[in-house]
């Protein structure tokens, strides 16, 4: 019985502990106001390289995005049969538009608990495309970091979505959708 109570202290001591390297690592500026405007994505080259990872981060709770982030260096236009074109990250996660944000100028609305469910997509260096016009990429600030625009829309990756490819996340309450390369929301195709 004692054995089996110092294994799951262990491993609970241990899962705290990746949470808090987790957390430390994040980049967050809570102090950083948000302006909600879009940055041209010219301005957003000139940032250092950002992280090659697409994974989600915790957020700092005391930031209006309340949830987790996901990160790119890539967005990808992938073929979906009855969808058309969609746009992916660099881990082939498919990335979405929510219809209450707005498009010019860039605004997002989601924040708080809609972030725990809808991660916004961050960079902080110039992102590659392929299939994805590049003149229609931009940022947002949210919380001193840039949410990446495509078409003036902020984009998020899904929590429902957990393998590449899948697109559980489209036409979520008639306002989140896989967004085209040109911006605008995916629709079923005939």
């Amino acid at each position: 019985m004692i054995p089996q109570r110092i294994v799951l202290g262990s491993v609970a001591g241990l899962a705290s502990a990746f949470l808090l390297a987790a957390c430390g690592s994040s980049n967050h500026d809570a102090s950083s106001a948000d302006s909600g405007t879009a940055m041209p994505a010219a301005t957003a080259a000139s940032d250092p390289a950002i992280s090659a990872s697409a994974t989600s981060a915790p957020a700092d709770s005391g930031s209006s995005t309340g949830g987790h982030l996901a990160t790119t260096t890539m967005l990808v236009a992938r073929a979906v049969q009855g969808m058309g074109s969609v746009v992916t990250d660099d881990k082939g996660m498919t990335l979405y538009r929510y219809d209450r944000d707005q498009a010019n100028p860039s605004k997002w609305t989601c924040a708080g608990a809609c972030t725990k469910t809808w991660m916004p997509v961050m960079v902080s260096g110039p992102v590659r495309t392929s299939g994805v016009e590049k003149s229609l990429l931009g940022t947002v600030h949210r919380n001193g970091m840039k949410q990446v625009t495509l078409g003036g829309w902020p984009l998020y990756r899904y929590l429902g979505d957990t393998k590449a490819g899948q697109m559980n996340g489209q036409g979520k309450g008639m306002q989140w959708y896989a967004v085209t390369p040109t911006g605008r929301k995916s629709a079923m195709t005939g």
